[in-house]
């Protein structure tokens, strides 16, 4: 573990609906070391996902401060926001959400496109990229060729290409059997030993919790107990 990748500082977060003010974060504080790999649990509704978004810089609180990676994200603007996503987030959905019509490298490739790299430089580190996550030989496949299991690898692979300081996964395993969502587990578990990757993970499934160092967990808007370390 090094020094604080994550700080988040009575942070409260609001949304409008209609003219009802709805309160999701009630003076939420957290912190994460680099190098740690974190569960954020809790029921439906508890902002388990609303907390994700603002530490990869989807969205910003209504009030407080959010440091990740030395920077306060909080008060950066849209475009600012967008290069420091670039350069810093790597983000997994549970829906893959992979561009059908491009092959596993190409869709890797897609977050170098907003660096200066050349197309052969993209398509080295796409392949690097491809071979840690056991894709190699899947290089050249559309993503309707691929299970679901290896859709979600070459969504890791692509959340990693550009090197990001921090892994942010939104039940990344939400939509694969037991055995594929171990695979997937083990692979973020990886990430998280042998390169160092700061990755914080929302699930709801006790089993994905068990393969993080610790869980937090959510309630309400607020975190409840201490966090536990594995």
């Amino acid at each position: 573990m090094s020094e604080t990748m994550v700080t988040v500082r009575d942070v409260h977060k609001a949304y409008t609906r209609g003219k009802q003010s709805i309160d999701v974060l009630h003076g939420l504080d957290l912190s994460i070391p680099g190098g740690d790999f974190v569960a954020l649990m809790g029921p439906s509704g508890s902002g388990k996902t609303t907390l994700l978004n603002l530490i990869g810089g989807l969205d910003q609180p209504t009030s407080g401060e959010v440091w990740v990676a030395g920077q306060r994200i909080d008060r950066m603007s849209s475009g600012e926001l967008a290069r420091w996503r670039a350069a810093n987030v790597g983000f997994v959905f549970q829906f893959y959400n992979l561009m059908p019509v491009l092959t596993a490298q190409r869709n890797v490739e897609l977050p170098l496109l907003l660096t200066g790299l050349s197309a052969a430089e993209r398509a080295q580190r796409a392949a690097i990229a491809l071979k840690l996550v056991g894709l190699a030989d899947r290089a050249h496949h559309k993503p309707k060729e691929l299970s679901g299991g290896q859709e979600q690898r070459v969504a890791i692979a692509r959340a990693i290409v550009s090197d990001p300081k921090i892994l942010v996964c939104d039940e990344p395993t939400g939509d694969l059997d037991r055995k594929t969502a171990d695979e997937i587990l083990t692979l973020l578990q990886q990430l998280n030993r042998d390169f160092g990757k700061t990755i914080v993970m929302v699930t709801h499934d006790p089993k994905a919790a068990e393969y993080a160092r610790r869980t937090v967990h959510l309630d309400k808007g607020a975190l409840v107990g201490e966090p536990a370390a594995h």
